[in-house]
């Protein structure tokens, strides 16, 4: 079953944490609003804010969102730039694109949106076809929403091991792709909203081993994150429902 093997696979990561970290992640979330200069409030989980604040982007010139949809983060970070800035918001999928214009529109003024584009490429080759182009780039990845998972049968039910390797996969594809996109002395925010550490600390792991010399992690803690081997998780058993979520920031070094 499913549900069985869902359980056993945090479990064994988790040890005697996991029924209280399950415990919480089955509870309703609470959204805050984002106000910051939009037209109206947007409702997002706070972890996503905090996240996507320690990305510099004050000074950017250009910014890119590599998988922005909905667009909670997009929002964050349009409002938190210099006033010349452009950013590229990104998301492979038609349906999702059709969502996160909607929020941009709805919720952006119109100077700050018309600094906005909207693109449909595909994440994991970004780097092919743009390198050193952007101050700021932030990947928040595709992953497995083990909260997600948990409350909806349907998805446990469909729910294997192989998935988090399988997306691990993809994420440090579109890791690689984002390195080679930003330019020497910008910055990366690698985030998800898993638990899993395939996902999360071993993505950027995988990228020491592979790209080692060309970046460094940046230290951003933040009182309700948990510190871990790269990066940092905000986890709703510690952090009052918040998250989960894992953000790393990287500069790009040579």
């Amino acid at each position: 079953m499913a549900k069985e093997s869902f359980d056993r696979f945090y479990s064994d990561i988790y040890g005697t944490r996991w029924p209280f970290l399950r415990a919480s992640l089955c509870l309703p979330t609470h959204p805050v609003e984002y106000h910051e200069g939009l037209l109206q409030p947007y409702h997002l989980d706070e972890g996503s804010i905090i996240a996507a604040k320690t990305l510099p982007v004050a000074d950017a010139d250009e910014v890119l969102d590599m998988c922005a949809a909905p667009g909670g983060k997009s929002l964050v970070l349009a409002t938190r730039m210099k006033e010349s800035s452009l950013m590229v918001s990104n998301d492979r999928s038609s349906q999702r694109r059709g969502r996160l214009r909607k929020v941009l529109d709805e919720h952006l003024p119109e100077q700050m949106r018309n600094r906005i584009k909207v693109t449909s490429h595909d994440a994991t080759k970004w780097g092919i076809h743009e390198q050193q182009r952007y101050d700021a780039v932030l990947l928040d990845a595709p992953c497995s929403s083990e909260r997600h998972v948990l409350q909806d049968a349907k998805a446990l039910s469909q729910w294997s091991p192989s998935r988090s390797k399988r997306l691990a996969i993809q994420q440090f594809a579109m890791l690689a792709a984002a390195l080679e996109a930003v330019r020497i002395g910008g910055h990366i925010l690698y985030s998800t909203c898993s638990i899993s550490p395939l996902e999360n600390e071993q993505v950027i792991g995988k990228l020491y081993k592979k790209r080692e010399e060309r970046f460094e992690e940046v230290s951003v803690f933040e009182p309700l994150s948990e510190q871990l081997e790269h990066g940092f998780i905000i986890m709703p058993d510690t952090a009052a429902g918040r998250g989960p979520l894992y953000f790393c920031l990287l500069r790009r070094i040579s």
